[in-house]
C-alpha cells in the first residue's frame, strides 16, 4: 500500500475512533508507519488529509449500502436487508460520528462528504418506500421521505443507544421495532 493510501486509511480509522479533533497529525503518522514530513508531502494539511479520508468513507458507506438496497427483494425486504446487514455496533456509524464533532460540523468542507451521503442515503431509501406503495406493498399514507428519514434516525439513535449502554441490544431492538412498523400489511398479526 502506499504511503498516502496508509495515511487515508490511518486518518479514517482515527476520525472514527478519536473524531477529528482527537486525531492528531502524530498519531495518523504512528499509526500509517510513514516518516514525520510524509504527510506534508502529499497532503497540503491535516484538513486536506482529514477531507480525503472522509471522501473515502463516505465512499465506502454508499457503495455498501447501494449493494443491499439495490439487491434481490421487494422494497421491503431491502430496507430490512439494509436495517439487519453486518455493522460494528458498538463502534457506531464512521459517517455518523462526524456530525458530532465541532470541527467537522464548523467546516463546509469537511461536512460536505458527510451531508451527500445521508442526503443519498434518505434520498435511496425514500425511492425504495414509493416503490413498495407502488406495488401495494406499504401503505399509501406513507411518505417516502418521512419514513427514509425514521430509518436512517432509527439507524444512527441505535448506534447511539448501543454504545451508551456497551451492548449491541439497543440498535437490535430499534431496528426490530422498526421493522415491525414497516412490515406489509399481511404480515401483520390480525386481531382475534
Amino acid at each position: 500500500m502506499s504511503t498516502p493510501e496508509r495515511l487515508i486509511d490511518s486518518t479514517r480509522e482515527l476520525l472514527w475512533e478519536r473524531g477529528y479533533v482527537g486525531t492528531s497529525p502524530k498519531a495518523i503518522l504512528e499509526r500509517a508507519g510513514a516518516g514525520q514530513g510524509s504527510m506534508y508531502h502529499h497532503f497540503k494539511g491535516k484538513p486536506d488529509l482529514a477531507l480525503a479520508a472522509i471522501r473515502r468513507t463516505a465512499e465506502e458507506m454508499r457503495a455498501t449500502a447501494e449493494a443491499v438496497l439495490d439487491g434481490p427483494g421487494t422494497p421491503y425486504e431491502r430496507i430490512e436487508a439494509y436495517l439487519l446487514r453486518e455493522r460494528d455496533v458498538l463502534r457506531g456509524c464512521p459517517i455518523g460520528r462526524l456530525t458530532m464533532d465541532p470541527e467537522v460540523v464548523a467546516s463546509s468542507e469537511l461536512r460536505a462528504p458527510v451531508d451527500q451521503t445521508l442526503d443519498w442515503l434518505r434520498e435511496r431509501l425514500a425511492r425504495i418506500v414509493e416503490e413498495g406503495r407502488e406495488q401495494g406493498q406499504f401503505a399509501a399514507s406513507l411518505d417516502g421521505e418521512e419514513i427514509a428519514a425514521a430509518v436512517l434516525a432509527t439507524v444512527q439513535g441505535g448506534y447511539v443507544l448501543a454504545r451508551a449502554s456497551g451492548s449491541p441490544a439497543a440498535f437490535d431492538t430499534a431496528v426490530r421495532g422498526l421493522l415491525s412498523l414497516l412490515a406489509p400489511h399481511e404480515n401483520h398479526d390480525r386481531p382475534a
